[in-house]
């Protein structure tokens, strides 16, 4: 059987639940469309999603569709859940984009549009509420081609907008037919001839569509019903169904992990080749881990039904990847487009009420980091604290109410702060020797640290033979780089930079007459691990460090006579306008704010523009923090490589009692 592994992606309140329901009920899968309102949805399965009216969590459930499998993934609309959004755009054969008829394009939507068009994923478009008073179709169409830069084609008109009664007709052929003949010539030839004949249009909307060169249109009312129908007849006509060999290498990928009943991980993953079967063996995961799969589930006709095995193409739930994280390959890894989104740019500490509490809760905010590879823990074991990456306050709530609802856990956050990087400032090097000055490690090693383009990553490279030494001591070097580089000067992680290992050196392996091995006389792997933070803190120190934060674009829509009002706030908030444009009686502004500051203008917005503002703000860049500020600091989590005598008495562990 065929699948079709189509998202239900949109800006938060878009209706993509609604939507979601109304298919599972026009495929006969439900008796019963749910509410949101009143948490009766099929997907919007936790207590929590039911309680704020949101989906915070991505679901799957599936529908026939004429011989194929439909796999339904709701995705959350709120930009604090943008990480759950990037784990399901790996496995998509399709999309539908919901907009709002009333609301139109708004921010989530064209961050959500720009990276659908990027992985070239066909999409159709749903202006959905057209039933809703103030509801537009033709403006939609028009915003989203011009601020998504989308070519969309029209599938049909409208009548009696922002009524009960409102309705969406297809057209025969696509209205806009001047669009499909921008991307195919032999189409505009036979346009310049005359008549296009509709078989050929029909033909050169489906190509063009399943190649993401254009986006078809309805619209219609997931409440009522109104023009689903269409849509449901586009996605069988336009949308590609999955590939895939059964017969080939097992390939896939994880993007959801839960727990079920009995505390046991449950991975969700997407075949792209090859059939997985029950007690079959697979590798896993960077570190090429291995599980035993002890149950599939596949998704079939609204639910997840047991089977022997999964095939390309289908989503599975799988049993038994004990150690199985979100965003690991099953068998054969796939070339990726890395993270599609900007990380998370703000932090906070999170305290247990009862101090009694703090093992637990670090146990439990470990699990709740397993279901979410982009939000960060960083346990602090001297303060006893844990801090925890976040995308927005919204997030904070829910992180607060899981810990409460599922692990009974009464937790409060500090202060939310940015989450800064820092940035070499210039060239450095350092190096000890073996046994030389006050070296207690029986290592050589000499590092020198190069600035590197933002988003190059780390770069380990070697002046030295690879031979000079076992490669061991060599992958000790360049693991303990990687990590000690989470924390620079000012305790900030360092993304970009390249260190280079300039000088190499270790005792062999002795022993002496008649006994064992002597650790005194030869080096390990634990001298390398020791000795490398001190060699990398020195030379960064000498190289220098920058402390930047993240910064935020943001579009700020408003009445032009509060404008005013707007500027000195704007300012005091070191919001920095760079375009500002009049449109009638509005002024639209564009510009870059802190991205700490950004929750403080949405609080201020309404009072500054009579409720009638409206602001889209998303991750740009990071920016040097200003040289007459203070320069923010994080307190380190590890042995503190910058202050010699505390590092070395730190790694024998005899201040653990005085820390």
């Amino acid at each position: 059987m065929h699948s079709l592994n189509l998202g239900i992606l949109a800006h938060v309140d878009a209706g993509k639940t609604s939507l979601t329901e109304r298919l599972l009920h026009s495929a006969g899968v439900i008796d019963e469309i749910g509410s949101v309102d009143a948490g009766s949805t099929r997907t919007d399965t936790l207590a929590l999603e039911r309680r704020r009216g949101i989906t915070i969590k991505s679901a799957v459930v599936s529908f026939p569709l004429d011989g194929v499998t439909v796999n339904l993934i709701d995705t959350p609309g709120h930009p604090d859940f943008i990480a759950e959004v990037e784990r399901v755009l790996g496995v998509l054969d399709g999309a539908v984009l919901v907009v709002s008829a009333v609301e139109g394009v708004q921010a989530q939507t064209r961050v959500l549009m720009r990276t659908l068009r990027r992985l070239r994923i066909p999409t159709l478009l749903f202006v959905n509420k057209i039933d809703r008073r103030g509801a537009a179709y033709e403006d939609v169409l028009r915003a989203a081609a011009e601020r998504l830069s989308a070519a969309v084609v029209p599938m049909g008109t409208t009548t009696a907008l922002g009524t009960p009664g409102a309705r969406f007709t297809p057209c025969p052929v696509p209205a806009a037919l001047d669009v499909l003949a921008d991307h195919d010539d032999d189409l505009l030839a036979a346009w310049l001839d005359g008549p296009v004949p509709d078989t050929l249009v029909r033909t050169a909307l489906a190509e063009q569509t399943r190649l993401g060169l254009v986006h078809p249109a309805y619209a219609g009312s997931a409440i009522t019903g109104a023009g689903v129908d269409a849509l449901v007849d586009g996605i069988r006509r336009l949308l590609p169904t999955a590939g895939g060999d059964p017969d080939g290498p097992v390939s896939g990928t994880v993007f959801k992990v839960e727990r079920g009943p009995a505390g046991e991980k449950v991975a969700y993953a997407r075949l792209f080749s090859g059939t997985l079967r029950t007690r079959d063996r697979i590798r896993f995961g960077e570190q090429g881990r291995e599980g035993r799969v002890t149950a599939v589930h596949v998704f079939e006709d609204g639910t997840d039904i047991r089977r022997d095995a999964v095939g390309a193409g289908r989503i599975a739930r799988l049993w038994g990847l004990g150690e199985v994280r979100i965003g690991d390959w099953l068998g054969v890894p796939r070339t990726t487009d890395g993270h599609l989104f900007a990380p998370p740019t703000l932090e906070t500490v999170v305290e247990p009420v009862r101090p009694a509490d703090r093992r637990a809760l670090h146990l439990a905010l470990t699990q709740l980091a397993e279901q979410d590879p982009l939000i960060g823990l960083r346990h602090d074991e001297v303060r006893q604290e844990t801090s925890v990456s976040l995308y927005g306050e919204v997030q904070k709530e829910v992180v607060q109410a899981t810990l409460a609802d599922d692990y009974g856990l009464q937790v409060a956050f500090r202060e939310t702060t940015p989450l800064c990087v820092e940035r070499l400032a210039g060239t450095g090097a350092a190096v000890e020797f073996i046994k030389k000055d006050d070296n207690p490690f029986i290592a050589t090693v000499g590092l020198r640290v190069d600035p590197a383009p933002v988003g190059a990553g780390t770069e380990f490279r070697l002046e030295v033979e690879l031979g000079s030494m076992p490669y061991a001591f060599f992958k000790a070097v360049e693991d303990t780089v990687r990590e000690t580089l989470g924390q620079g000067l000012y305790g900030w992680r360092i993304p970009d930079c390249t260190v280079t290992m300039t000088h190499s050196g270790y005792w062999p392996r002795q022993s002496h007459a008649h006994q064992g091995f002597d650790k005194s006389m030869s080096s390990t792997g634990a001298d390398f691990r020791g000795l490398t933070p001190l060699v990398l803190a020195e030379a960064l120190r000498r190289a220098g460090t920058r402390v930047h934060e993240p910064m935020h674009r943001f579009r700020l829509e408003a009445p032009a006579d509060t404008l005013g009002a707007l500027l000195p706030v704007l300012s005091a908030l070191r919001a920095v306008p760079r375009t500002t444009e009049t449109r009638g009686a509005l002024c639209v502004l564009d510009g870059v704010v802190p991205a700490a500051l950004v929750h403080a203008l949405e609080q201020r917005l309404p009072g500054l523009t009579r409720g009638e503002g409206e602001l889209e703000s998303a991750f740009d860049h990071y920016a040097p923090v200003d040289r007459g500020a203070v320069v923010p600091r994080r307190p380190r989590t590890d042995h503190n490589p910058l202050n010699r005598k505390e590092y070395l008495l730190n790694l024998t562990g005899r201040t653990a009692s005085a820390s």
